[in-house]
């Protein structure tokens, strides 16, 4: 999904906000960091409850249950922050304020934020949810016996939302941006030239959608456990 939407509507452009680094090609680095929990978690399920869909239902099958919203939760975090970088710049008329302070910043700094970006990064996370559910409607059987299903796409939203929020919070605090005060461009390594914006050199990009992926696939579906509901 991410280069999907990255060549459809920023060609040319690794972010949509800077020129195209000529390293910042998606490679296997940048996949591993954002497919490595959900499909984890997808052979956890598989080991555990064997191939096929089951309905949502913590009444039922609990453990099963969290580990489909865990791995819904990463996917639709990292199509949530997919969208908010490369749709926000697009089309947002103000520049990004920063995350932690919410003072303005130029555009392409790590951790800021804009709310045209917030929005599609609700939007992500509903297209997986909204993906989701009609597997559900597709491929289980006993729906009629279970708990109702239509949570899946506002947990999918809120999973896109809170990915992104989380991931710009990382990125504002643990990635160092600065301007280079020569090229007059947003950089992510610090050097003499550069001017420091923001966040400190402790994560790459990477590591930051990384840890935004487990985070929300630990804590989203322990959250919805206490308000999905039961028959």
């Amino acid at each position: 999904m991410r280069p999907w939407v990255q060549v459809k509507l920023n060609p040319g452009s690794g972010q949509g906000r800077v020129p195209l680094d000529p390293g910042g090609q998606r490679n296997w680095i940048q996949v591993f960091c954002n497919g490595a929990v959900p499909t984890e978690l997808a052979l956890l399920y598989m080991i555990e409850n064997g191939p096929g869909e089951i309905p949502i239902d913590f009444s039922k099958q609990h453990t099963a249950s969290w580990m489909c919203l865990s791995l819904l939760a990463a996917l639709a975090c990292s199509a949530g922050d997919t969208w908010a970088s490369e749709i926000g710049p697009v089309l947002s008329k103000s520049p990004p304020r920063l995350i932690t302070t919410w003072e303005r910043v130029p555009v392409g700094t790590n951790g800021g934020v804009t709310i045209v970006g917030l929005v599609s990064s609700l939007l992500g996370g509903t297209f997986v949810g909204i993906a989701y559910f009609l597997t559900q409607l597709v491929f289980v059987n006993d729906l009629d016996i279970s708990a109702p299903q239509w949570p899946i796409i506002a947990f999918g939203g809120l999973a896109g939302l809170l990915g992104s929020i989380m991931d710009s919070y990382l990125g504002a605090t643990m990635q160092f941006t600065g301007l280079d005060e020569n090229t007059g461009m947003v950089v992510n390594s610090p050097t003499n030239e550069a001017k420091h914006i923001a966040g400190k050199p402790i994560l790459d990009n990477n590591a930051v959608n990384l840890f935004s992926s487990v985070l929300i696939a630990l804590l989203l579906p322990t959250a919805a456990w206490g308000f999905w509901p039961r028959l």
